[in-house]
């Protein structure tokens, strides 16, 4: 038997293969080429960095919330209404509307006028209903987009598409885009953090990976309860041993680096290992919220005796802290319990007064938390659905997927608040006016964080990749 013989069913990868052989000249190459790569795709030499970069311009956030309305909530309900709706209550939409496009269940009703009254606010006199009477507090912070559009009617693929800007898997996260391309302030906590209420989003953890990025600017999902991360709280009497395996680990690990050299999935690893031992000391002190005074935390809905904006409230609070703390995205979902998130085919006014109670008061303290405490103008907020709904109903009290026009809005990070951009047709069912795009909604998040969007890349596939693909325009009316 040959010494080498117990090699032969485990053959080398390739960096192995010109690590080893005729004397690593081939890793030399191989060195160069991947520098090469880096220096010119990637924001610094070390890809997988998260040390705080430096930004294309000035930015104005810092840090960005966005505040996911899972389902798609209604635009002709929430932020854009629409009188003529309760002109033809009833009637069959394609006698009074122009083409109505096949729906996705294919269930098409009668108009159905919103159940909610719209009433003006603030010095900009901003039209919100009575779904949110504490966001509507807040209507001078607002930047409402009424001409949202979307390619897809599917859950699936539209949360794929508003997260990554593609309609498949696979792919990074904006999340991912935006650590990547700025690292962050923040050495205790992941970068980009998703606070999940309860209900992951159709699409899965795929809405929040890092596809092609390193490893490193991938979404981390924590729960909404005192411990949001496995494992995170150690026994006293476990703590020797797991700081024993913990410097175990790492002596392997760098042992491993000598033979090898650079390797992404080990070096995320070891970076992974450290950071994990810093969160369990940062994440308890993180997530006791018994500092905060009893005055905010009701404020925030913490003590509602609503469960769902109890749980919502705890999210947006613990968002304001990471804020505080330099964690660079957090992405907040919806708790479940609520019916079918904001997805209601049917029996509309009970589904969307529940979920706009889940999020009403926890959001609107939100603002007014930044906002005092100076942080509103480098904190860039994002309220946003895949898509919006239909004017008419599905079934007979509900609405069906409506991507054709839809509403968003943005607050504090540099935008105009108390602006209206875009417009829907007279029922609110298709953008007519300053049409929005999912891309141009990222490229503006990227641009008030001092990032060029069409200079940000990657170097995957043979191609530059970026979070907009070829497409993208800053929403220049909204911002300050």
């Amino acid at each position: 038997m040959f010494p080498c013989q117990r090699y032969v069913n485990q053959p080398f990868s390739r960096r192995q293969m010109l690590s080893q052989a005729a004397h690593g000249f081939g890793a030399v190459a191989l060195s160069s080429l991947l520098t090469r790569d880096q220096v010119s795709a990637a924001p610094s030499e070390d890809p997988s960095s998260l040390a705080a970069l430096k930004t294309h311009f000035p930015a104005r956030a810092k840090n960005i919330i966005f505040l996911y309305m899972d389902g798609g909530p209604s635009q002709i309900d929430t932020f854009d209404p629409k009188p003529l709706l309760d002109k033809y209550d009833g009637r069959p939409p394609h006698e009074v509307i122009s083409k109505v496009e096949p729906t996705q269940f294919a269930n098409i009703g009668k108009i159905l006028k919103s159940p909610w009254k719209f009433k003006r606010y603030g010095q900009s006199g901003m039209p919100v209903s009575d779904l949110f009477p504490h966001i509507a507090t807040c209507a001078d912070h607002l930047a409402v987009v009424r001409s949202m559009v979307a390619p897809f009617s599917e859950h699936t693929f539209a949360n794929y598409f508003l997260h990554t800007g593609h309609g498949q898997q696979g792919r990074p996260s904006h999340g991912a885009w935006v650590s990547y391309g700025l690292g962050t302030e923040c050495d205790e906590l992941p970068a980009f953090i998703i606070l999940n209420g309860g209900l992951i989003p159709p699409g899965g953890v795929d809405c929040f990976g890092s596809g092609f990025l390193p490893a490193a600017f991938q979404g981390s999902v924590f729960t909404s309860g005192e411990a949001p991360v496995a494992n995170i709280r150690p026994s006293e009497k476990s703590r020797e041993l797991q700081d024993s395996k913990l410097a175990l680990m790492r002596r392997l690990d760098q042992k491993r680096l000598e033979q090898l050299g650079s390797v992404d999935a080990l070096e995320s690893a070891i970076a992974n290992y450290e950071l994990a031992a810093r969160m369990q000391t940062a994440v308890p002190a993180l997530m006791d919220l018994r500092e905060e005074s009893m005055a905010t935390q009701n404020a925030y809905g913490i003590n509602d005796d609503f469960a769902n904006t109890r749980i919502y409230g705890r999210l947006c609070l613990v968002a304001r802290r990471m804020v505080e703390r330099g964690v660079r995205f957090i992405e907040l979902t919806c708790p479940a319990g609520n019916g079918d998130r904001w997805d209601q085919h049917a029996n509309l006014l009970d589904g969307h007064n529940k979920n706009a109670r889940s999020v009403d008061k926890p959001i609107a303290a939100l603002i007014q938390d930044l906002k005092q405490r100076g942080l509103l103008e480098e904190t860039l907020l994002v309220w946003c659905g895949e898509f919006g709904r239909t004017p008419f109903a599905q079934g007979s009290d509900g609405r069906d997927h409506n991507p054709y026009g839809f509403t968003i809005w943005m607050a504090g990070g540099g935008t105009k608040g108390g602006t209206i951009y875009g417009a829907t047709d007279e029922f609110g069912y298709r953008a007519v006016e300053n049409k929005v795009e999912v891309h141009d909604m990222h490229a503006t998040m990227l641009h008030l964080l001092g990032v060029d969007h069409t200079r940000q890349t990657f170097r995957f596939g043979g191609r530059d990749m970026r979070l907009t693909d070829v497409h993208g325009h800053v929403i220049k009316d909204i911002l300050s």
